[in-house]
């Protein structure tokens, strides 16, 4: 019989909740064909390591590892040291280049095994003595680390650039001069400023549609060094007007946490592949719709992906940048990890009473592995708030 808890809502009042009792999705194995389907996953935070959690960082290795294991079980790829894994927000390159050189290593065991990484310029704080040399030289060591454990890039947005850049200039000669240097091919990544403020303004204009000129430049400059871009703007008609506008080798990664189904399901004049934190959430689903594409049902591709949807927006509600905390309260409740700690303190990030939503959410979706397991779980965070 499903399990009856009671739940915080929004407006302060509690209310009886009973679960679904719906069989839970699960993926489908193999390799996934018709579209690239990256997960950016997060990571798993050690909680009984004896530091200051504000100020240091210690993971659970095998928790980690476990889960980009269980991502690479259902055909999808992962996209490691990413926004998702707290880049920027509390978990240091320092530690993603452990992190980094760990995975490679993983996916070496698993036949099939996809991923990329993550290069930015974290250690180079934006101030008034960062120059565009101080940025080159980040991205030069980043990308060389992830080459040299024969990692994949992603070049992630720079913080530092985004601060001492005088304009689209700046911007060309930058990714001119990393891009010249990469082995093979990377995926250029977009963030939004709904995702981190501090980009505001990337690619030397807070105008998209010139920001947007800029990226396509340096996408037709170097299109034999750019395997895609992923776009984290929120907006599908600036995807879709864009992704129209790539070489026909260049992949275009959506982003589109809001809207993923139509973007990835594509028109008659293309499609989107996936690069998306909420494939970490969403993995079986994620892995049964497009083992679903693949042979060519369109129909299921939408129906198993379109309850996901409302989990999504609420996951990447505003403030956005805090997609985290849902993205790591999610792995707990389906028991990828034994406990809800994260980097930096940052489970404090979203309220009790959107946390119980997002449980509701997952119920409806049937994305919640054990049900029995997650209600327990649920219970204990809600004790712990006093709601009991």
């Amino acid at each position: 019989m499903p399990s009856t808890l009671t739940l915080p809502r929004a407006d302060g009042t509690l209310a009886r909740y009973t679960m679904t009792g719906q069989t839970p999705i699960t993926g489908a194995p193999g390799p996934i064909r018709s579209r690239v389907g990256m997960a950016a996953v997060h990571v798993v935070a050690d909680p009984l390591a004896r530091i200051d959690p504000t100020l240091d960082v210690a993971l659970d290795w095998e928790a980690t590892l476990a889960f980009r294991r269980h991502v690479w079980s259902l055909g999808l790829a992962v996209a490691e040291a990413m926004d998702t894994s707290q880049r920027g927000m509390g978990f240091p390159w320092s530690s993603a280049k452990e992190l980094i050189k760990r995975s490679v290593a993983e996916a070496k065991t698993m036949p099939g095994a996809v991923m990329a990484s993550g290069a930015g310029t974290d250690d180079v704080q934006p101030g008034p003595r960062v120059t565009i040399a101080d940025v080159e030289a980040a991205y030069e060591e980043s990308c060389g680390f992830i080459e040299s454990v024969g990692g994949r890039i992603i070049l992630m947005a720079s913080r530092a650039l985004a601060a001492c850049a005088k304009g689209p200039d700046d911007y060309l000669k930058v990714y001119g001069r990393i891009l010249g240097q990469v082995k093979e091919p990377v995926i250029i990544h977009w963030l939004g400023d709904m995702f981190d403020p501090a980009l505001a303004g990337y690619w030397g204009s807070h105008d998209l549609d010139r920001a947007t000129e800029t990226l396509l430049a340096i996408v037709n400059d170097y299109t034999a060094k750019i395997d895609g871009v992923k776009i984290s703007l929120l907006d599908q008609k600036r995807e879709i007007a864009m992704r129209r506008r790539f070489p026909e080798s260049v992949r275009m990664y959506t982003g589109d946490d809001f809207d993923y189904p139509t973007t990835i399901g594509g028109d008659a004049d293309g499609y989107s592949d996936a690069l998306l934190g909420i494939f970490d959430v969403i993995a079986p689903a994620a892995s049964a719709a497009l083992h679903a594409l693949d042979g060519g049902d369109r129909a299921e591709f939408q129906r198993v992906l379109a309850p996901t949807l409302p989990l999504s927006r609420h996951v990447f509600g505003a403030p956005t940048r805090f997609y985290k905390t849902g993205v790591v309260f999610a792995a707990y409740l389906n028991g990828h990890q034994s406990h809800f700690r994260m980097v930096g303190g940052l489970e404090s990030a979203r309220s009790i009473p959107h946390l119980a939503e997002q449980f509701v959410l997952m119920d409806r979706a049937a994305l919640l592995r054990d049900p029995e397991q997650a209600a327990e779980r649920m219970r204990r965070v809600l004790a712990v708030a006093g709601v009991v």
